[in-house]
């Protein structure tokens, strides 16, 4: 069987390489040719633990193949998934332009190369607002009908639930998989596709309208954004009150109903998907007549919390962060993470993004390090800033400095010896905004520690 992945983007690749490994036949587009010719290489333009080892493995057998030219692709297949971008507008909707160009290349192709018995199966693996299926569907049509041709295809919602750095275990062992569908032979041929990924986790398989299911993943990563922001106002709280995040964590995700997912405080969600994603649930809502009120006050937590590493950095050198006088000057500050999470390159939404800006505005100078982000990093901020010093080695970045804050949950830097670290410091401070350490050994060591949600060590200053 042969299928056809339209966009080489995070879902696209990850979607293209997996399903060339259980030995499908692959044809991946992109209209970027710089990027085809590196895939065409074994090179992923993205890092995701594990990807580059499928794509090298899926070249060489054969299974899989890039093209520039959307045409190329779709010759043979049965099934072309859209993984094209939909960005956030400016409205708080997602960006269908993409998308829509790849429904109006596909009607042309349709419309010089009918089917009249086995259906061309149009699957939408990008995150598409409720309706895109039935607007995909109308686009093909009018084309069709506009060159007077019949030709048989179906639209269907099939949405990814990939976490980034862990994205090819998820697809792999997925712990479901949803498609839109109307009728029961697209559904069978879908539920072929995916058969040998449910039977690794015994994924369970939901068949349901398109409208259902583009509704599924929208609600999915608002749940999981919802979660993150709750149990950050709890952390807060904890602070306040003098209890440790730990411990109530622990006891909450104990109780069945609730688990142990998405339970772990920080400094406030970030990435591709989920600000993008409520934003755009909130925008849905507002154009029906419904107002997401949990949802707003998510996004509003969650703005709040991307700021709170910043606080306690304000609070800790007794300064105003407002203050326009450049009260850090002078203050040199280390960032440990780039990243908006651990085991990728992403900084889309990083809070690192926020703090270094905030912190170059009140003077500091800032050295940073992450261990794969950092390129990323520089071409996401604007223009060149002499005040960030990247530094390769995590130990070498808290040189001379007056405070160590930790961004990113990389587990490497929970191997760091911290006794070299204080040698190389001008104070031994840590805001560690992902509660990599324990404050009772830090406290011991003579470290000033502060992390989410639990005790803190007296300050040096």
């Amino acid at each position: 069987m042969k299928i056809a992945v339209v966009g080489t983007g995070y879902v696209g690749l990850v979607t293209a390489v997996c399903f060339a490994h259980v030995g499908l036949e692959v044809a991946a587009v992109d209209k970027d040719a710089s990027k085809i010719e590196t895939l065409r290489l074994g090179k992923s333009p993205i890092y995701e633990p594990g990807l580059e080892d499928l794509l090298v493995s899926s070249l060489q057998g054969g299974r899989l193949s890039f093209h520039t030219q959307i045409g190329e692709a779709l010759e043979g297949t049965c099934v072309v998934f859209i993984c094209v971008g939909t960005p956030q507008a400016q409205d708080g909707q997602a960006n269908m332009k993409y998308v829509f160009q790849v429904a109006s290349e596909i009607s042309e192709y349709l419309a010089q190369n009918p089917r009249t018995i086995n259906s061309l199966i149009v699957a939408t693996k990008s995150t598409v607002p409720v309706g895109t299926a039935s607007k995909i569907h109308k686009i093909i049509e009018e084309h069709l009908i506009s060159k007077d041709v019949s030709s048989s295809f179906e639209v269907v919602s099939n949405p990814e639930f990939l976490k980034e750095g862990d994205a090819i275990s998820d697809f792999m062992n997925p712990d479901r998989v949803v498609v839109g569908c109307l009728s029961e032979e697209t559904q069978k041929i879908m539920h072929t596709l995916y058969a040998p990924f449910l039977k690794n986790n015994d994924g369970a398989w939901f068949s349901m309208k398109p409208e259902s299911s583009e509704l599924t993943k929208y609600a999915s990563n608002a749940m999981l954004a919802t979660r993150i922001s709750f149990m950050n106002e709890i952390a807060n709280l904890s602070e306040k009150v003098g209890a440790d995040i730990d411990d109530v964590k622990r006891a909450v995700g104990a109780d069945k109903r609730i688990g142990k997912s998405f339970l772990n405080p920080g400094p406030g969600f970030g990435g591709s998907c989920f600000p993008k994603d409520v934003s755009a649930l909130l925008t849905l809502g507002d154009q029906v007549g419904e107002d997401l009120k949990v949802l707003r006050a998510t996004l509003q937590a969650n703005q709040y919390q991307k700021k709170i590493l910043l606080k306690k950095i304000a609070k800790l050198f007794s300064i105003d962060p407002l203050d326009a006088s450049k009260p850090l000057l002078g203050r040199r500050i280390t960032l440990w993470g780039l990243a908006f999470k651990a085991n990728t390159d992403d900084v889309r939404e990083s809070v690192a993004l926020d703090l270094v800006g905030d912190l170059i505005r009140l003077g500091a100078k800032v050295a940073v390090h992450d261990y794969i982000a950092m390129e990323n990093f520089k071409r996401a901020l604007p223009g060149d800033n002499l005040s960030i010093i990247y530094e390769a080695d995590p130990i070498q970045a808290t040189k001379d400095s007056d405070l160590l804050v930790i961004v990113t949950e990389w587990a490497n830097y929970q191997k760091i010896n911290l006794e070299k670290v204080a040698r190389l410091m001008k104070y031994k401070q840590i805001i560690d905004a992902r509660n990599l350490f324990s404050p009772y050994e830090l406290a011991k060591a003579g470290w000033m520690y502060e992390s989410i949600g639990r005790p803190k060590t007296e300050m040096n200053l």
